[in-house]
């Protein structure tokens, strides 16, 4: 008995060097790649480029940014799922993901069981702007045309974003009329906000406060349920006469679900470690983001409560993408 147990166990040992020298080895083997899956110039860009430097040098291994656009999130998620689940690839997301799964019936995923959270960076407002040589003054101006229906145009960062969502709400709410212009990304959005071809924007105030700040653009509201700090003049949705609406924007980054556990675990610590740092998050906090950071059960828990709250809304409201 003692020499079968002997063998039994040698032969466990033998059976577990290989992940066990394999997981000690990463990140040695190749650079890290974060999946922006938004085009360049957007939030989601420049968040995973704020934290690539700071992993790198943490890691000891080169952290790159891909840009894989389209689909609102979907693409660039489907093609960390189609790599190897060796972590070396992550996706670096938006509030997109927490609405495409309501909105798209032909997933290639499922956003709950395919993919893990490693960490939510944060949160922020959504910003309602107009160019500063259109007729809207105030959000109250916004919503008197809109409910007139005088053909009130308004561009995000794609069909089925959460800003596309939460302004059809709103105008489902207020028996208003929106024409709604669905562009590939923050950076496409803002190049023709800034340029006067779209009379109204909804983005981030990551992405829309250095246009805010050159005069370009004047703000007229916030979807947060509380002003910003940055803008404290700019009054909420909620307290225009849309009392309870809120539609925080926020950032996370995902693995597929079958990552080691280990990997996964490293990545939240170094995240963390990331977002803690001083530059990283002056840099994160004066765009308007509150950092969030914490446990991968803090993002699941946030993430999933996101999924399950807007797809309510989109079964009770009957909202579709365009």
């Amino acid at each position: 008995m003692k020499t079968k147990i002997s063998r039994w166990a040698y032969a466990a040992i033998l059976a577990s060097l290989p992940l066990a020298s394999w997981a000690q080895a990463w990140p040695s083997k190749q650079p890290i790649k974060l999946v922006a899956v938004f085009p360049p110039g957007g939030s989601v860009d420049q968040v995973a480029r704020i934290l690539s430097g700071p992993l790198s040098q943490q890691l000891g291994q080169s952290v790159v940014v891909e840009n894989k656009g389209g689909a609102s999130g979907v693409i660039g998620t489907a093609g960390v799922l189609s790599a190897p689940a060796d972590g070396y690839t992550f996706a670096v997301v938006f509030d997109t993901h927490g609405v495409n799964q309501s909105l798209m019936p032909n997933m290639p995923y499922d956003s709950k069981k395919d993919l893990v959270p490693l960490v939510l960076v944060g949160t922020s407002a959504m910003m309602m702007t107009t160019h500063a040589s259109t007729e809207y003054k105030t959000f109250t101006d916004v919503t008197a045309a809109a409910k007139a229906k005088k053909n009130v145009s308004f561009g995000t960062i794609g069909n089925g974003s959460l800003a596309h969502l939460a302004m059809t709400l709103l105008a489902k709410n207020g028996g208003m009329e929106f024409n709604h212009v669905p562009f590939k990304g923050g950076g496409p959005l803002m190049n023709d906000a800034i340029a006067g071809h779209i009379p109204l924007s909804v983005g981030t105030v990551f992405l829309t406060k250095p246009h805010i700040d050159s005069k370009r653009l004047r703000p007229l509201a916030v979807t947060s349920a509380k002003r910003v700090a940055e803008f404290p003049d700019v009054p909420t949705i909620a307290e225009m006469g849309f009392p309870g609406f809120e539609a925080p924007a926020w950032w996370a980054l995902l693995a597929s679900a079958k990552t080691p556990p280990e990997i996964v675990k490293r990545m939240n610590e170094e995240l963390n470690k990331a977002l803690a740092n001083p530059d990283v998050s002056k840099r994160l906090v004066a765009q308007g983001i509150e950092i969030s950071g914490g446990s991968v059960e803090k993002a699941k828990t946030f993430i999933d409560g996101q999924i399950d709250t807007w797809a309510k809304v989109v079964r009770e409201n009957g909202i579709k993408a365009d």
